[in-house]
């Protein structure tokens, strides 16, 4: 039986555990709780609603903020949203493009097959069967709705270790999500500190991992080359979002700064570090 979606909601799933999303989260500076969904998998649920106070529609904000949570990130980031009238996924991964699958209200498929194949292969999926999972939400069906399709697709992450908390369900409004897990032992509470605590906090959470050697705080050729391209990429995109009044890609572009600047700036630090220890 389908149920009508009366307001707009959404969630953010990263692959990664808590420890490791919540510096990039402190990043985009919107209150959010972030709570466990799984061995290796990660919500934040947004405590804001800023698509219901300005011009962009919840698609373009959860676009954003997926895009910004995923550039630097080694895991991808899924974005579930709904509204009345439809509802989607957008998947992001670093630098690659985002993939975006939509449904409207009754459940009709507005999207490329070819998406779900993507999915399938950024996700780490079975590529039989949870592809053929993933294939029947795109086919006609007189019973889904897009919330139904939404369902669908969180069945199929759930074989990939998925386990949202209880109330955590597609359809509710941003309101009721937020309530169901903020009582919760193990949520953490997402609220912009500053820079300077925020980038501390992300430089001490990344050093201590395997993937130091690489990012932009490392001082390497590699890192270096890395965090000019974010600043390269960085100030059009957020010259263009503030053309658009694009809160949702303004945070993008301002994190691929942020992220890019402090790579260059961490680098130019060791450097001398380097040097005063050699003199």
């Amino acid at each position: 039986m389908p149920t009508e979606v009366t307001a707009p909601g959404a969630l953010l799933l990263c692959r990664a555990g808590p420890h490791s999303v919540a510096p990039a989260a402190h990043l985009l500076r919107e209150p959010m709780l972030l709570a466990r969904a799984g061995d290796e998998w990660s919500v934040l649920v947004p405590e804001g609603t800023p698509w219901q106070h300005g011009e962009e529609p919840v698609d373009r904000v959860l676009t954003g903020w997926a895009t910004a949570l995923a550039v630097g990130a080694p895991w991808p980031v899924l974005a579930l949203w709904w509204d009345a009238d439809r509802a989607g996924c957008l998947l992001a991964t670093g630098f690659r493009r985002p993939v975006a699958y939509v449904w409207l209200a009754p459940g009709t498929a507005a999207g490329e097959d070819e998406a779900m194949r993507t999915f399938a292969a950024r996700l780490g999926l079975d590529p039989v069967l949870d592809m053929q999972a993933l294939e029947r939400l795109t086919r006609p069906d007189a019973e889904a709705d897009a919330r139904s399709r939404l369902l669908g697709l969180l069945a199929v992450l759930a074989r990939a270790g998925l386990s949202l908390p209880p109330g955590l369900t597609p359809g509710e409004p941003a309101d009721r999500l937020s309530a169901a897990v903020r009582g919760r032992p193990d949520v953490r509470q997402i609220a912009w500190r500053g820079w300077r605590e925020t980038v501390r906090a992300e430089l001490d959470a990344v050093e201590g991992t395997p993937l130091g050697h690489w990012l932009p705080r490392t001082g390497s050729p590699r890192a270096r080359a890395l965090a000019s391209a974010q600043v390269a990429a960085g100030l059009p995109l957020t010259a263009w979002a503030l053309r658009r009044r694009s809160p949702g890609w303004l945070v993008a572009g301002a994190l691929l700064l942020a992220h890019g600047a402090l790579g260059l700036v961490y680098d130019a630090g060791r450097g001398r570090a380097r040097s005063t220890a050699q003199g």
